[in-house]
């Protein structure tokens, strides 16, 4: 069941996109801002709207952790501003001046990609603020830009129909002509993938102007082979299929269209599960939250509306479904789910010490044998011990639910604690890739080929982003 929590009505344009960070929700519109709102409560964030653009503004991307929004309009520029103030940090300036129609950030957030309307592309490293490489990949309109989960490839589509895929030194790596008759119009990855011995695995959704969802696997096969696949065609949809968009998890997808509906469909087999009819004219953006069971749409009608997955059993981001409290973090619980909690574990006795000690999410993980006995003065030792085994139980199933793939190892799936990349590009846990190299004889634990070298980098923009979501935990 999908239910609507909310319609936010305060663009004066057409919105073109929208997107979740793990606690912000950002729109964008052809009324040349950006809008922010706390998705606690969605009230708009105090120094919002974010008014930098000149004209109207087509894409934005929040970086991993939410700390910075990318932004790309048709006045040519790629802004990214500062999500703690609202203050723009850096204007990139598309190369030509040509409007730029698409944004996308690798999962590191190291590189941030452009398209636009004449058809090149911008590759900029993030921290470095400067142009890696600008190309002309096609003669159309690049309307779609995306970054393989490995940050190592990213597929672009365009108005001519293609889709194509790149190295990070904008080598084509292959193309599938016509993957959308009379356009491509957006694309997502999947974040999970799959790796065999000689190759990786990714799921990669597009739409476009043939009123069409496809799923496609896209495979890596050594450092340059690379094919494309088609796993599903999906005509839920009646008219042009303007925005997709993968689930968290990877279990849903989800697409807006000139019919005016937006469809959720099973990813695994393109089952149609929803079917949504709220907007009044094109639905032109949608999102998964990636934290919650929330969609964004965002349409024409210069409406966004927040929609509500219930009953779903796993994924969707964080914590496990509790009645009462659903998947919020458990810093985020009231005294309320606390309560809920206790009665599903087995607990009922303690609910009126719980009570009248105000004890909350916050509250419930600090607690200590200590205060359990002298704040709370629970006498029994046992029972005792087996309040903090249940929290302790909590904080692990909860942890290993909320962390994004790309801050997990791929070698230990553990959330890195000293992250250092690879001669095959890829993050791991230095103690982990070390170990692997010294038994594997040099070969990359990803593709399973030789690594060019044994040396490994230090990667402090991921070290840092999941030092800033642990300290959320």
């Amino acid at each position: 069941m999908v239910s609507l929590i909310c319609t936010l009505q305060d663009h004066r344009d057409e919105v073109y996109w929208c997107a979740f960070s793990p606690t912000l929700l950002a729109t964008c519109s052809g009324d040349k801002t950006i809008r922010i709102y706390n998705t606690n409560d969605f009230s708009e964030l105090p120094f919002s709207p974010l008014s930098g653009h000149r004209y109207g503004v087509h894409c934005c991307s929040f970086s991993v952790c939410g700390t910075y929004l990318f932004t790309c309009s048709t006045d040519a520029l790629t802004i990214i501003w500062s999500m703690a103030t609202g203050e723009v940090k850096t204007k990139f300036e598309h190369p030509g001046g040509s409007p730029v129609r698409v944004c996308s950030l690798s999962p590191d957030s190291s590189l941030l990609l452009s398209g636009a309307s004449d058809g090149t592309l911008a590759l900029w490293d993030f921290h470095s603020k400067k142009l890696r490489k600008s190309k002309a990949v096609t003669e159309a309109t690049v309307m779609a830009c995306c970054f393989t989960p490995c940050g190592q490839m990213f597929v672009t589509g365009c108005t001519s129909g293609d889709i194509k895929v790149w190295d990070l030194d904008m080598k084509q790596l292959y193309a599938q002509r016509d993957a959308h008759d009379m356009g491509v119009a957006c694309c997502h990855f999947a974040p999970q993938f799959d790796i065999d011995f000689s190759s990786v695995e990714f799921r990669l959704a597009s739409c476009g102007q043939d009123s069409q969802l496809k799923v496609w696997i896209v495979s890596q096969h050594g450092a340059a082979a690379c094919e494309m696949k088609l796993l599903h065609t999906l005509t839920g949809q009646s008219a042009p299929v303007l925005s997709c968009a993968f689930s968290s998890d990877g279990e849903l997808l989800v697409s807006g269209s000139v019919d005016k509906t937006v469809t959720v469909y099973n990813a695994s087999d393109g089952v149609l599960l929803h079917t949504l009819k709220r907007h009044e004219s094109f639905v032109t953006a949608c999102a998964f939250s990636p934290t919650l069971p929330w969609i964004a749409t965002g349409s024409m009608d210069k409406k966004v509306n927040v929609w509500r997955i219930a009953d779903r059993d796993s994924g969707q981001g964080a914590g496990r479904k509790l009645s009462g409290h659903s998947r919020l973090l458990v810093s985020d619980w009231s005294e309320e789910d606390v309560l809920a909690w206790l009665s599903e574990e087995g607990l009922e006795e303690l609910v009126t010490t719980f009570t009248t000690n105000n004890i909350d999410g916050p509250e419930l993980l600090c607690l200590t044998k200590e205060t359990l006995a002298s704040e709370l003065s629970i006498e029994s030792v046992g029972l005792r011990g087996k309040v903090l085994r249940k929290v302790e139980a909590l904080k692990a199933e909860l942890t290993g639910l909320d962390a994004p793939d790309e801050f997990l190892c791929p070698i230990t799936r553990e959330v890195m604690k000293d992250p250092v990349i690879a001669a095959d590009g890829y993050s791991y846990e230095r103690e982990a890739i070390e170990s692997w190299i010294s038994a594997k004889n040099r070969s990359s634990p990803m593709t399973n080929l030789p690594l060019p070298t044994t040396l490994v980098m230090p990667n402090r923009s991921l070290k840092t982003a999941i030092g800033r979501w642990t300290a959320t935990q």
